[in-house]
């Protein structure tokens, strides 16, 4: 996550995100599926000294590295909880992000609910999701790469298609929708992609699920390595008020 993070791609949408997040000074913000701290010192950066911030996650793992990033800084908290069930008081939150979470969680609409619940009038949200459908690797066996896309939107992330659907989530929770971006990072360099897009690991569980033959599969992920390379995906960002 740090990597995908601190990639070209990762550091261009973020500041689009960030910059529709419109985080004021001595405003509360709350990250949501915070990870391991990515976004923590940006976020008190922007609510300054007499602002709060508050990372929320299920991982304890992620936690331990989210505290060690922000030790330092006296107006972010850490708390461990399920972001279907918040641990926010109602209506306590000027700003809320949620970034590349709501594509594994188990209810995207009650994460939302949950959201707008902690989220005082006229709040601001930020969103931003992949639609996995929209993975596109570049090969000779363009069969094969489909079939990669397939495997990953049925088999590999629980919801594949939230991009697409975040304006409508959104409304649906009772935000008003203000803006809506989409982004494709663009990746040329197949470890970064690997790493990021997980092509070999995902590609054995294809193997091995039998969705895909073994020497073909192999084939096309010994290819990429041999050329030029390119993959990318839609990112969809969505900024919305309360």
């Amino acid at each position: 996550m740090l990597r995908a993070a601190a990639g070209q791609a990762g550091r261009a949408y973020k500041q689009v995100m960030l910059d529709l997040l419109d985080v004021r000074p001595g405003q509360t913000v709350l990250d949501v599926g915070c990870g391991p701290g990515t976004d923590l010192q940006s976020l008190a950066d922007r609510a300054g000294p007499d602002g709060t911030v508050i990372g929320v996650d299920h991982d304890p793992a992620m936690l331990a590295r989210a505290r060690g990033r922000v030790a330092s800084l006296p107006t972010v908290g850490i708390r461990e909880a399920d972001v279907h069930a918040l641990p926010v008081d109602p209506e306590t939150v000027d700003r809320a992000k949620v970034d590349r979470v709501l594509m594994h969680v188990a209810d995207p609409s009650a994460v939302l609910a949950q959201l707008r619940r902690v989220v005082r009038p006229g709040g601001r949200v930020a969103l931003a999701e992949p639609d996995w459908d929209t993975l596109v690797v570049d090969a000779d066996d363009l069969e094969t790469s489909r079939a990669f896309t397939r495997f990953t939107t049925s088999q590999v992330v629980r919801n594949s298609a939230i991009g697409r659907g975040l304006p409508r989530l959104a409304e649906q929770a009772g935000f008003a929708v203000e803006t809506v971006r989409t982004t494709a990072p663009v990746f040329r360099d197949v470890d970064e992609a690997d790493h990021v897009l997980g092509l070999g690991r995902n590609m054995r569980k294809a193997i091995d699920g039998g969705h895909i033959d073994e020497a073909r599969g192999l084939r096309w992920f010994t290819s990429l390595a041999q050329g030029p390379f390119f993959a990318t995906f839609t990112l969809v960002t969505v900024a919305c008020t309360r």
